[in-house]
């Protein structure tokens, strides 16, 4: 049987403790490693972090990404990212917001980066998943796609694929899809 005296008793011990202020929110490793991931944050001057919910909520926040060469040039890509309270041990979720004619991006916004998968370690951070990101837009990779038209395209017929990433952008129709408006 639980001893509601004790557990009154343990409140008032606690809010003692706290001086009359409410309680500081214990941090998760997760969440104390990405504090420090974020203050030595070293972002390229074609990317920008938000927090839509607020600084109270850094396990979630954006990140856009306008890239300045290769055949994005010009577009505007928005990226969720959801961190585990495991990470660093588990990587981030990462969605690309914007839908995109990319070979490593599927319609759904599955980002295909290796570093959020199998080669996902410890030791990375959120500043290498930015700058891996970044390369998807200097230089997509038909031989690891998630779209797999896109890459067919990329890799048997260069110049149609920078037509439709630029008729995409524009917002208009590959392939029977249409793409929002992202320039």
């Amino acid at each position: 049987m639980i001893n509601l005296f004790k557990i009154k008793g343990q409140k008032k011990e606690d809010a003692a403790n706290t001086n009359g202020k409410p309680a500081a929110k214990k941090q998760s490793p997760g969440e104390l490693r990405l504090h420090k991931d974020i203050a030595e944050l070293n972002l390229p001057k074609t990317t920008q972090m938000s927090f839509p919910q607020g600084k109270d909520d850094l396990m979630n926040f954006e990140v856009t990404i306008r890239p300045d060469e290769g055949h994005y040039v010009g577009g505007k890509f928005v990226f969720t990212f959801q961190v585990p309270p495991a990470y660093p041990h588990e990587p981030p979720k990462v969605k690309c917001k914007t839908k995109v004619y990319h070979p490593n991006i599927d319609l759904e916004g599955n980002v295909c980066l290796n570093i959020l998968r199998e080669d996902w370690k410890p030791v990375l951070n959120i500043n290498t998943i930015v700058y891996g990101l970044n390369l998807l837009f200097s230089q997509p990779n038909d031989e690891d796609p998630l779209n797999h038209e896109a890459a067919a395209v990329l890799r048997d017929n260069p110049q149609k694929f920078a037509r439709n990433v630029q008729r995409a952008m524009a917002g208009g129709y590959v392939d029977e899809i249409q793409f929002p408006r992202c320039m």
